[in-house]
């Protein structure tokens, strides 16, 4: 029984309940509030902490849809069961709301445990699409948000580089946040009141690299007309992160090894060094002992910029992590686009192959998919279409008919317990505990979905 008042869930009922439905739902722990969707709820709706709510569609009047169609577009955040009659499923506006704005629909009169069954799922399901923001609010490390094994690692070595004043070269390919990594390690580290000058190596201009690295005097050259401070010079007391170092020219990386050897720069036009406290923290995506060895790096300097070295994942290694990064960039930018979008989550199919592609513009590209998905999607569901992904094999396109639509909860229930077992590492016991369900549910949801435990398959 769910009887002490915090193990009692939430649900909002758009219509009004029977008595019937109140005690069922009390019996079943669950604390109702129900609203006339004619008056002026939608601040309650907001305020509210339910995540999941009944719509009852057995009277459909096109003024009461329009305003129920309208309700749910404003709370997409909510997963939504439907209460309908027979009749009222052969109505094409109906069918069409249950399909595009719900999660599951009971069909009334009906077993009386159908609507508690629903609600149970919805909830259980909403909970496993927020990935438990709540339990896992500390999986963001300093910006970075995961907590797949290869994340929990570059965390750990980020912790234990930081305080060390000495360079880093951070590798890994385009798009897996290497930038993001720099930051962290200077917020960590001692001189995290100092600057932080981020310069993409790649972007300067050839002609302007040395003047841009550390800066010139007045009359240095044609067009220098005053003198400028260098980027380096401006990071004094900090840190310079120097992306991309790879690109920079062999007679800005002889400049550049004296300032870690010495401490020391010359502005461009002048023959007077001056002393630098400066950390240097270098990234790049390419083979930098194959450029020593090719004679387009310098291997002194490579040496020493490789004092502590940082190797940022791909995001085809971070397994659960590449949903809980989509839903994280899903959520942004419906808060900034609220007007600009109406979906409110990822289907079944775009999860399934967004965790099979292997993301060669990693975080980066994820992230655009994600935006680009967001406005073009007509559903209130994102499909492997909309992100432009090749989706598996599906079954035939979801109606209100039941066993489709019960081919279609089937599908999703799957896919969740595949997700929550990678995201517990298929530990059986944390999964359980992570849907409030027991240890053997989880072994007959794995036996009816022929869901193995062999991590190796997943």
């Amino acid at each position: 029984m769910l009887e002490p008042a915090q193990c009692r869930r939430k649900t909002v009922w758009l219509g009004q309940a029977d008595a019937a439905h109140r005690d069922e739902l009390d019996q079943a722990g669950w604390d109702l509030l129900e609203l006339d969707p004619q008056a002026d709820i939608e601040g309650t709706l907001a305020r509210s902490a339910a995540t999941v709510g009944v719509i009852d569609l057995r009277g459909h009047d096109g003024q009461h849809l329009a305003r129920l169609e309208a309700l749910l577009a404003a709370h997409p955040e909510k997963r939504w069961v439907a209460l309908v009659c027979t009749q009222a499923l052969m109505h094409a506006r109906v069918t069409a709301l249950v399909r595009a704005g719900c999660f599951d629909y009971v069909t009334m009169p009906g077993a009386s445990n159908r609507l508690v069954d629903a609600l149970g799922h919805a909830w259980g399901m909403a909970r496993l699409s927020e990935g438990h923001r709540e339990e896992h609010a500390d999986d963001a490390f300093e910006g970075m948000l995961g907590c797949s094994p290869p994340m929990h690692k570059l965390a750990a070595r980020i912790a234990k580089f930081a305080p060390v004043d000495v360079p880093v070269l951070i590798t890994g390919e385009t798009g897996t946040g290497k930038e993001v990594a720099a930051r962290a390690l200077h917020r960590r580290s001692t001189r995290c009141e100092g600057p932080f000058v981020a310069i993409n190596c790649g972007a300067l201009p050839a002609n302007l690299v040395q003047s841009e690295l550390f800066g010139h005097e007045r009359g240095a050259f044609t067009g220098a007309g005053a003198r400028k401070i260098g980027r380096i010079e401006a990071a004094d007391g900090g840190v310079v992160f120097l992306d991309e170092i790879g690109d920079l020219p062999l007679d800005a990386q002889t400049n550049l090894l004296r300032v870690l050897q010495e401490g020391t720069i010359e502005r461009v036009g002048s023959c007077t060094s001056i002393h630098l406290d400066v950390r240097v923290i270098a990234a790049t995506h390419v083979d930098l002992e194959k450029a020593v060895a090719e004679g387009r790096f310098r291997e002194d300097l490579y040496y020493r910029l490789n004092v502590l070295r940082l190797p940022v994942p791909p995001l085809r290694d971070r397994g659960v992590d590449i949903l809980r990064l989509a839903r994280h960039f899903l959520d942004a930018f419906r808060r900034k686009h609220a007007a600009g979008t109406h979906v409110r989550d990822f289907g079944p199919e775009a999860e399934a192959a967004m965790c099979a592609f292997p993301w060669p513009g990693n975080v980066r590209e994820l992230m655009n998919r994600v935006r680009r998905a967001a406005v073009v999607a007509e559903a209130p569901l994102i499909s492997a279409a909309d992100l432009d992904l090749a989706a598996r094999p599906a079954a035939a396109p979801i109606s209100v008919h039941a066993s489709t639509l019960d081919r279609a909860r089937a599908h999703a229930e799957r896919e969740a317990i595949v997700a929550c077992l990678r995201a517990s590492r298929f530990n059986v016991s944390e999964c359980a505990r992570r849907l409030q369900v027991s240890r053997v549910t989880v072994y007959r949801l794995c036996k009816k979905y022929r869901v193995t435990l062999d991590t190796t398959t997943h």
